[in-house]
């Protein structure tokens, strides 16, 4: 059977299909969420965790195209994507593991991270993701995840088959060729629940209020929004 591939995104869907455009109109709604939510000044510092190599979709790094203080940002992942300082004049790309990062405590205001956490492996793993976001943010953090409930798979772009146990899943993408997605370091789907529980795992709600926000698609919650907002 041939193997599928997917792009730098994780992604099997072509930039010109509806899955993308959808993806993209989401991704718009994330952004205006973080702003809201957050409430960045044009002083203060923010790191994007998982800046990609994948340049063909119109939403590919959706932070650093629409956020309008670029200097104020540091876009950080394991793709080069060095490419972004030449095309935001003031932006400082980090080549970085996000669950280990080179930065100081406190080194940003905010930090920001959209559909990483549920590519770098098992609970332990988010936990470790969710705790760096934490140790480095001084104001708050922002993280996304697909929700797992979510009728259709967006890496995948399949109906329903998420929904069952983990370990069926896997097995049911291996048989279909799928074999990137069948391993839990590639695709570890999360709910409210597993957001929660990563964060608290991590110690971030020794010094951050946490809430999960999400926003919907058709009337259901399509993407899930760890929040982080230090206290007082």
């Amino acid at each position: 059977m041939q193997r599928i591939v997917p792009n730098a995104q994780y992604n099997l869907a072509a930039p010109e299909s509806a899955a993308v455009r959808v993806a993209g109109y989401q991704r718009r709604r994330m952004f205006e969420r973080f702003m809201h939510l957050m409430g960045p000044c044009e002083a203060d510092d923010i790191l994007d965790i998982g800046v990609t190599s994948e340049r063909s979709y119109g939403s590919s790094n959706y932070f650093e195209k629409w956020y309008p203080h670029k200097a104020r940002i540091t876009a950080s992942g394991l793709d080069d994507a060095s490419f972004l300082a030449e095309e935001y004049p003031g932006l400082r790309f980090v080549k970085a593991d996000g669950r280990a990062l080179p930065f100081e405590d406190d080194a940003f205001e905010f930090v920001h991270s959209s559909a990483v956490i549920e590519h770098v492996g098992d609970a332990d793993q988010q936990a470790r993701l969710v705790g760096e976001c934490a140790r480095v943010a001084r104001k708050g953090f922002f993280i996304t995840t697909p929700n797992r409930w979510f009728p259709i798979e967006f890496h995948t772009v399949t109906p329903l088959l998420h929904w069952l146990p983990p370990a069926t899943f896997r097995a049911i993408m291996r048989r279909i060729g799928m074999d990137f997605f069948a391993q839990e370091s590639n695709l570890n789907l999360m709910s409210r629940a597993g957001l929660l529980a990563a964060a608290r795992n991590a110690g971030a709600d020794a010094r951050f209020d946490l809430a999960v926000h999400s926003v919907s698609l058709g009337g259901w919650p399509s993407n899930l929004l760890l929040v982080g907002v230090a206290r007082p």
